[in-house]
C-alpha cells in the first residue's frame, strides 16, 4: 500500500496518524524537487480500512496493489465438505493415524474416533518418505479400506494425493483431497487436483511464506476446486527441541484477517504428543477452523511416525479438553 501526500502536509503528523492505525511505514519516497512525499506501508501492518486513510489530514491518495489471489480473498471462511461446513462455529476435528496400514487397522481406529464425535477419518494411503527405504503406503489398497471404514461410521475422509497419475482414484474415494508440504508448489498437481472440482486440504510447505501458501491456493480454485481449506503443520526452524516450527501468527493473520478457514496439525507441526493439547487450545484460541490429529494404537509399532501420535486413551482425553472451546 501506498499512502501519497499533498504538498503542504505535515509528514510527521500523518507518520504519527498512521502508527496510530498499526500502519508500519517501510520506507519514505520523495519526488524529485522532494516536495511530494509518499509513504510505503509494510506488509506486517495491521488492517485499516483505505477509506480511512484518505480522511487523515494531508493525505492525497491511497494506492492499493491488485490482488495476487483474488479468488482467495472472495472465497470466505467456510468450507463445505460432505455436509460439514469447516469455518463454522463448531472446530472440526481430524483423526487417524499417519499411515493406513491395514484393513483391520483403520476399521478399528475409525469406529473408536467416530465415538469421540470426530468428522472426519485421516490416514495416508500413499506415503511421502525422506528415505527411500521407508514405508510408502499401501497405495489403492489403503484407499478402499479407508473409504469403506469412513463409510461404516459416517466418517468423510481426508487422504493425501501425491501424483497426478492417482487425482482420480483418489478423488473417488475421498471427501476432502490434501496437498502434502512436499507438494505445495508442485503446480501440475495443484491444476490436475483444481480440475476435479474438489474441496481441498492445501498443507504448508516447510518453508514457505504465507503469500507463497496463498498463492498456491488461488492455483486450485483457478482450475477449478470448490474450496480451499488451509492446513498450518509447522515450518522448519533451525530449534531441535521440536520437530517443527508451529506458526500460529500465520494461523490469526490468515482467520481474523483474511477470513479463511485454517486447520492446524500440531502432531507435524511439534513431532511431539506431549504438546497437542496445548496448541491445539491454543490454534482454535488464535482462529482455527479445526485440528488434525494422528492416533495409533501402538505408536511403538507405527509404521511411520509413531512418537507423535497418541495412544486411543491420550487422544480420548485431548478431544475432550478441546471440543467445545472454540474461541469466538
Amino acid at each position: 500500500m501506498l499512502v501519497a501526500l499533498t504538498q503542504d502536509a505535515d509528514p510527521k503528523a500523518v507518520q504519527q496518524a498512521l502508527m496510530a492505525r498499526g500502519l508500519w511505514i517501510a520506507a519514505t519516497m520523495r519526488d524529485l524537487d522532494g516536495r511530494q512525499v509518499t509513504y510505503r506501508i509494510a506488509p506486517y501492518s495491521g488492517q485499516v480500512d483505505p477509506q480511512e486513510l484518505r480522511g487523515i489530514a494531508g493525505v492525497a491518495a491511497v494506492l492499493l496493489p491488485a490482488p495476487e489471489h483474488p479468488r482467495m480473498d472472495r472465497q470466505g471462511p467456510r468450507v463445505a465438505v460432505g455436509g460439514v461446513a469447516i469455518g463454522d462455529e463448531q472446530p472440526v476435528f481430524m483423526c487417524g493415524p499417519c499411515s493406513v496400514e491395514s484393513e483391520a487397522q483403520i476399521h478399528a481406529i475409525a469406529d473408536r474416533v467416530a465415538a469421540l464425535g470426530v468428522q472426519f477419518l485421516r490416514g495416508g494411503a500413499y506415503k511421502p518418505r525422506s528415505s527411500p527405504y521407508a514405508f510408502q503406503g499401501h497405495g489403492e489398497c489403503a484407499l478402499t479400506w479407508l473409504r469403506r471404514a469412513a463409510d461404516q461410521n459416517g466418517l468423510r475422509v481426508v487422504t493425501e494425493v501425491l501424483s497426478e497419475h492417482d487425482v482420480e482414484r483418489v478423488a473417488e474415494q475421498t471427501d476432502l483431497m490434501q496437498i502434502g508440504s512436499r507438494n505445495m508448489q508442485n503446480f501440475a498437481l495443484l491444476k490436475r487436483v483444481g480440475q476435479t472440482g474438489r474441496p481441498v486440504l492445501l498443507k504448508r510447505s516447510m518453508s514457505a511464506t504465507v503469500e507463497e501458501w496463498l498463492l498456491a491456493g488461488e492455483y486450485l480454485l483457478l482450475h477449478g476446486a470448490s474450496g480451499v481449506v488451509l492446513c498450518e503443520r509447522g515450518i522448519r526452524s533451525f530449534d531441535e527441541h521440536t520437530r517443527n516450527l508451529l506458526d500460529l501468527g500465520a494461523v490469526a493473520l490468515l482467520s481474523q484477517v483474511h477470513r479463511l478457514p485454517v486447520i492446524v496439525d500440531p502432531s507435524h507441526g511439534t513431532g511431539r504428543r506431549d504438546l497437542i493439547l496445548p496448541l491445539g487450545r491454543a490454534a482454535l484460541a488464535a482462529g482455527a477452523a479445526g485440528v488434525m490429529i494422528e492416533t495409533h494404537d501402538d505408536p511403538g509399532r507405527a509404521l511411520s511416525d509413531g512418537p507423535q501420535a497418541l495412544t486411543a486413551d491420550e487422544l480420548q482425553r485431548v478431544l475432550r479438553a478441546l471440543q467445545g472451546r472454540k474461541a469466538a
